[in-house]
Protein backbone atom coordinates (compact mmCIF):
# COMPACT_ATOMS: atom_id res chain seq x y z
CA UNK A 1 0.00 0.00 0.00
CA UNK A 2 1.29 3.48 -1.12
CA UNK A 3 1.51 5.82 1.41
CA UNK A 4 0.80 8.94 0.05
CA UNK A 5 2.52 12.78 1.91
CA UNK A 6 -0.03 14.58 4.13
CA UNK A 7 -2.71 16.90 2.10
CA UNK A 8 -1.67 15.17 -1.44
CA UNK A 9 -4.81 14.64 -2.91
CA UNK A 10 -5.45 11.22 -5.05
CA UNK A 11 -6.16 12.01 -8.69
CA UNK A 12 -9.37 10.76 -9.80
CA UNK A 13 -9.83 9.49 -13.35
CA UNK A 14 -11.61 11.34 -15.63
CA UNK A 15 -15.28 11.45 -16.23
CA UNK A 16 -17.23 9.93 -18.70
CA UNK A 17 -21.05 10.32 -19.94
CA UNK A 18 -22.19 7.69 -17.16
CA UNK A 19 -20.04 9.21 -14.42
CA UNK A 20 -21.09 12.67 -15.58
CA UNK A 21 -24.51 11.63 -14.84
CA UNK A 22 -23.77 9.59 -11.55
CA UNK A 23 -22.55 12.71 -10.15
CA UNK A 24 -25.52 14.84 -11.02
CA UNK A 25 -27.50 12.53 -9.19
CA UNK A 26 -25.34 11.96 -6.08
CA UNK A 27 -26.01 15.49 -6.22
CA UNK A 28 -29.42 16.41 -6.75
CA UNK A 29 -30.12 13.30 -3.81
CA UNK A 30 -28.17 15.13 -1.42
CA UNK A 31 -29.01 18.62 -1.92
CA UNK A 32 -32.19 21.26 -2.94
CA UNK A 33 -30.73 22.94 -5.63
CA UNK A 34 -31.05 24.83 -9.00
CA UNK A 35 -30.43 24.37 -12.28
CA UNK A 36 -27.83 26.90 -12.19
CA UNK A 37 -26.27 25.12 -9.36
CA UNK A 38 -25.80 21.80 -10.58
CA UNK A 39 -24.39 23.12 -13.83
CA UNK A 40 -21.96 25.11 -11.68
CA UNK A 41 -21.44 22.03 -9.76
CA UNK A 42 -20.91 19.85 -13.26
CA UNK A 43 -18.78 22.14 -14.68
CA UNK A 44 -16.40 22.28 -11.79
CA UNK A 45 -16.14 18.57 -11.77
CA UNK A 46 -15.13 18.32 -15.11
CA UNK A 47 -12.34 21.17 -14.68
CA UNK A 48 -10.90 19.40 -11.50
CA UNK A 49 -10.92 15.62 -13.60
CA UNK A 50 -11.51 16.38 -17.39
CA UNK A 51 -13.61 14.67 -19.63
CA UNK A 52 -12.77 11.41 -21.12
CA UNK A 53 -15.06 11.41 -24.39
CA UNK A 54 -15.11 12.95 -27.43
CA UNK A 55 -17.06 16.24 -28.16
CA UNK A 56 -18.50 18.93 -25.44
CA UNK A 57 -19.40 17.39 -22.26
CA UNK A 58 -23.60 17.46 -22.27
CA UNK A 59 -23.47 19.64 -19.20
CA UNK A 60 -26.78 21.52 -20.31
CA UNK A 61 -28.58 18.47 -21.49
CA UNK A 62 -28.12 16.67 -18.14
CA UNK A 63 -28.98 19.61 -16.20
CA UNK A 64 -32.34 19.86 -18.13
CA UNK A 65 -33.00 16.32 -18.53
CA UNK A 66 -32.99 16.12 -14.66
CA UNK A 67 -35.13 19.02 -14.69
CA UNK A 68 -37.92 17.11 -16.75
CA UNK A 69 -37.44 14.59 -14.38
CA UNK A 70 -38.36 16.87 -11.59
CA UNK A 71 -34.98 16.21 -9.39
CA UNK A 72 -34.37 19.93 -10.18
CA UNK A 73 -37.41 22.58 -9.66
CA UNK A 74 -36.12 26.05 -10.03
CA UNK A 75 -39.53 27.18 -8.39
CA UNK A 76 -39.51 24.96 -5.61
CA UNK A 77 -36.05 25.88 -4.63
CA UNK A 78 -37.18 29.48 -4.74
CA UNK A 79 -40.39 28.97 -2.99
CA UNK A 80 -38.48 27.01 -0.22
CA UNK A 81 -35.16 29.40 0.35
CA UNK A 82 -37.93 32.74 0.55
CA UNK A 83 -40.18 30.94 2.54
CA UNK A 84 -36.93 30.20 5.17
CA UNK A 85 -35.34 33.70 4.57
CA UNK A 86 -38.79 34.94 5.63
CA UNK A 87 -39.22 33.00 9.25
CA UNK A 88 -35.81 34.16 9.90
CA UNK A 89 -36.92 37.29 9.51
CA UNK A 90 -35.01 38.43 5.99
CA UNK A 91 -36.40 40.77 4.02
CA UNK A 92 -37.46 41.28 0.25
CA UNK A 93 -33.81 42.57 -0.68
CA UNK A 94 -32.23 40.02 1.20
CA UNK A 95 -34.12 37.21 -0.50
CA UNK A 96 -33.91 38.32 -4.40
CA UNK A 97 -29.96 38.94 -2.99
CA UNK A 98 -29.92 34.84 -2.20
CA UNK A 99 -32.37 34.17 -5.19
CA UNK A 100 -30.42 35.43 -7.57
CA UNK A 101 -27.25 33.99 -6.06
CA UNK A 102 -28.74 30.40 -6.51
CA UNK A 103 -29.55 31.64 -10.16
CA UNK A 104 -33.02 32.18 -10.06
CA UNK A 105 -34.70 34.30 -12.93
CA UNK A 106 -36.91 36.53 -12.68
CA UNK A 107 -40.14 34.23 -13.73
CA UNK A 108 -38.82 30.98 -11.47
CA UNK A 109 -38.41 33.35 -8.88
CA UNK A 110 -41.17 35.89 -9.00
CA UNK A 111 -44.05 34.16 -6.89
CA UNK A 112 -40.96 33.64 -4.05
CA UNK A 113 -40.25 37.09 -4.62
CA UNK A 114 -44.32 38.52 -4.67
CA UNK A 115 -44.71 36.40 -0.77
CA UNK A 116 -41.29 38.14 0.35
CA UNK A 117 -42.89 41.37 -0.55
CA UNK A 118 -46.50 40.76 1.46
CA UNK A 119 -44.81 38.84 4.46
CA UNK A 120 -42.42 42.07 4.49
CA UNK A 121 -43.69 43.36 7.65
CA UNK A 122 -43.96 40.07 9.90
CA UNK A 123 -40.41 39.54 8.56
CA UNK A 124 -39.24 42.43 9.85
CA UNK A 125 -41.02 42.08 12.74
CA UNK A 126 -39.42 39.06 13.50
CA UNK A 127 -36.00 40.29 12.93
CA UNK A 128 -36.85 43.18 15.57
CA UNK A 129 -37.46 40.89 18.13
CA UNK A 130 -34.54 37.91 17.48
CA UNK A 131 -32.36 41.22 18.07
CA UNK A 132 -34.27 42.99 20.37
CA UNK A 133 -34.90 46.11 18.52
CA UNK A 134 -37.56 49.00 18.84
CA UNK A 135 -40.78 47.66 20.70
CA UNK A 136 -38.46 44.42 21.47
CA UNK A 137 -35.52 46.49 23.26
CA UNK A 138 -35.48 46.30 26.97
CA UNK A 139 -34.86 49.56 27.03
CA UNK A 140 -35.13 52.51 24.02
CA UNK A 141 -31.46 52.93 23.46
CA UNK A 142 -29.64 55.94 21.95
CA UNK A 143 -28.65 57.20 19.04
CA UNK A 144 -25.66 55.19 18.28
CA UNK A 145 -28.07 51.88 19.37
CA UNK A 146 -30.31 53.44 17.15
CA UNK A 147 -27.86 53.62 14.17
CA UNK A 148 -26.96 50.21 14.85
CA UNK A 149 -30.48 48.92 14.71
CA UNK A 150 -30.98 50.54 11.80
CA UNK A 151 -28.19 49.17 10.12
CA UNK A 152 -28.87 46.19 11.42
CA UNK A 153 -32.36 45.92 9.29
CA UNK A 154 -31.27 47.47 6.31
CA UNK A 155 -28.31 44.63 5.93
CA UNK A 156 -31.43 42.45 6.26
CA UNK A 157 -33.38 43.39 3.45
CA UNK A 158 -35.83 45.29 4.85
CA UNK A 159 -36.82 48.96 3.40
CA UNK A 160 -35.92 52.08 5.10
CA UNK A 161 -38.96 53.35 6.00
CA UNK A 162 -40.05 50.24 8.07
CA UNK A 163 -36.73 50.18 9.29
CA UNK A 164 -36.90 53.30 10.60
CA UNK A 165 -40.69 52.80 11.83
CA UNK A 166 -39.30 49.42 14.20
CA UNK A 167 -36.37 51.56 15.20
CA UNK A 168 -38.38 54.66 16.92
CA UNK A 169 -40.85 52.17 18.02
CA UNK A 170 -40.57 52.79 22.24
CA UNK A 171 -39.96 49.03 23.87
CA UNK A 172 -43.20 47.26 24.46
CA UNK A 173 -45.23 49.32 21.66
CA UNK A 174 -45.18 47.17 18.91
CA UNK A 175 -46.08 49.79 15.66
CA UNK A 176 -49.20 48.74 13.35
CA UNK A 177 -48.47 48.32 10.13
CA UNK A 178 -50.57 51.07 8.70
CA UNK A 179 -49.96 54.28 10.94
CA UNK A 180 -47.85 56.76 10.45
Amino acid sequence: MAVRPRGHKATSSPLDGAALERAALRYVERYATTRAKLAAFLTRKLRERGWDEAGEPPVAALVERLAGLGYVDDRAFATARAAALGRRGYGERRVDAALRAAGIGEEEGAEAREEARRGAWAAALRFAERRRIGPFAAETPDRAGREKALAGLLRAGHPIALAKRLVTARPGEIPDLDSD
